[in-house]
């Protein structure tokens, strides 16, 4: 028997809102109250700009040319922004072409999935196209990316995709196809989360169990019941409150909260993880 793998999710998301947990809620009174001792948790070194790339307000009022030529020359700070930026801008042919360029080849992962996010937010069939071939690209946080911009472009005509993304290897795509699966399909997607009950990773255990919430049927309570005894928290009680849930008032009130944004879990572009 091998040694368990200590980091089964992989990359960490830090920069998760965890306003946005489906099982969050708080009862900390005071500062003294919050347990801070993790052996686990390792703290990077992350520079000042790259902290700050998702940070538009200083390329605001640049041209487009002058986005353009950033997205092409400038430095990976400054690919990013411009990628970002030009989400904001009129779509050209231009501008989705230098895009798509970047999604594709960008030596950066960051610009790439900036670039991809672009894309989806600009829409349009060569935005499909390179989100479609995004799902494979070598870094988690793109393939994540390109999942939510499927689902915003046309999750049905994606599903295919989003099927075959439920095998990642990293808990953020999963998690992301996960939700649009149930945005797509709605009850219709209760195999998808019924196999991943078990999910290596809690943050997708803890969405599995919001999920089912939505679903009306004694195999989606049996799953919810399991998950309640889970080992992680935030799991159990999530899948705690699901259970006390109308399934029919979550699909309603999930689908109208989702379709306000664009990204597919939670809006805020839920796929930034700077190296904290």
């Amino acid at each position: 028997m091998g040694i368990p793998d200590p980091n089964p999710d992989g990359p960490a998301d830090p920069q998760l809102d965890p306003e946005r947990s489906p099982g969050f809620e708080s009862s900390i009174s005071a500062l003294e109250d919050i347990e801070v001792s993790r052996d686990d948790v390792v703290i990077g070194t992350a520079e000042p700009h790259e902290l700050t790339a998702a940070d538009t307000d200083p390329v605001a009022g640049n041209a487009p040319d002058e986005l353009l030529a950033d997205l092409r020359e400038g430095t990976a700070t400054e690919r990013q922004r411009a990628a970002l930026e030009l989400a904001d801008r009129e779509r050209t042919p231009a501008a989705v072409e230098a895009l798509a360029t970047a999604a594709r080849d960008d030596a950066d992962a960051d610009v790439r999935q900036f670039a991809v996010e672009a894309l989806g937010e600009l829409g349009g069939d060569r935005a499909a196209a390179v989100a479609r071939d995004a799902t494979d690209d070598d870094d988690p946080w793109v393939r994540a990316e390109a999942i939510v911009a499927l689902d915003h472009l046309d999750r049905a005509a994606h599903a295919d995709h989003l099927d075959a993304a439920l095998g990642d290897p990293h808990h953020a795509v999963r998690r992301n196809a996960l939700v649009s699966l149930f945005k797509l399909r709605g009850e219709g997607a209760l195999p998808a989360l019924l196999d991943a009950v078990d999910d290596d990773s809690e943050r997708v255990r803890e969405w599995v169990a919001h999920l089912l919430g939505g679903i009306d049927d004694e195999r989606a309570s049996d799953a919810l019941e399991t998950l309640a005894r889970d080992d992680v928290g935030v799991v159990a009680k999530t899948a705690v409150d699901a259970l006390d849930t109308d399934a029919g008032r979550f699909r309603r009130q999930f689908t109208k909260a989702a379709e306000r944004t664009t990204n597919a879990p939670a809006d805020d572009r839920l796929n930034r993880h700077p190296d904290l």
